[in-house]
């Protein structure tokens, strides 16, 4: 199987998380999204044009999720994915939150912060900032108040939900994300990235 990723994509990284810690074996290609030559090629394999994307001899999987389950089943002994549907379902619940709510509004500050200016689309936006700050807020004090009491965001163990949800995070100093106010999701934090996977997948900035 072979993944096409780039280490600064929190995207790819949920992948390269699961796949790190649950042993997969993968052949991994960056894709250099600043490249029109690549991003016509990644185009071929996603109409999205994103990472990351998994080839799987003719299948082609795209969406960081998805390829994460997908892995997941294919991994014997796995831990992250547990066949119990109501263990999975509480899993998937998580993931598509972290998707659909959390990311997209880190994202909001982390296009401001970061990648606006390296592709040339001038200084962050002050009312942008203001903005992913609220949405940030309202979905970490979703994410605070359900870590009460919990190690991890899916029942008593790692799984696919905390790489899901913790990825996006990776961008906490470098684009100043509003999230250090939250004591239980730092010390939930801090579990991941003593992980091996965590440390393994970090990139070079």
């Amino acid at each position: 199987m072979r993944l096409y990723h780039h280490p600064a994509s929190s995207n790819s990284r949920r992948v390269m998380l699961a796949a790190i810690h649950m042993g997969t074996p993968l052949d991994v290609t960056e894709v250099n999204l600043m490249s029109e030559e690549d991003r016509r090629r990644l185009e071929v394999l996603n109409p999205n044009c994103m990472v990351p994307v998994l080839q799987d001899s003719d299948f082609i999987l795209w969406e960081s999720c998805a390829i994460m389950q997908y892995l997941a089943d294919r991994t014997h002994g796995q831990t992250l994915y547990p066949d119990n549907i109501v263990h999975r379902a509480d899993i998937n619940r998580w993931m598509l939150w972290a998707s659909q709510h959390f990311s997209p509004a880190i994202g909001i500050i982390v296009w401001e912060n970061i990648w606006k200016g390296i592709t040339g689309g001038g200084m962050p936006d002050a009312a942008e900032l203001d903005r992913g700050a609220r949405l940030v807020a309202r979905f970490g004090a979703v994410l605070e108040q359900h870590l009460a009491g919990r190690e991890w965001v899916a029942g008593d163990k790692l799984s696919l939900a905390d790489f899901a949800v913790a990825a996006p995070l990776m961008y906490i100093e470098q684009a100043k994300l509003p999230v250090t106010q939250y004591p239980k999701m730092m010390a939930w934090l801090g579990r991941i990235q003593q992980l091996d996977a965590w440390k393994q997948s970090e990139p070079v900035w």
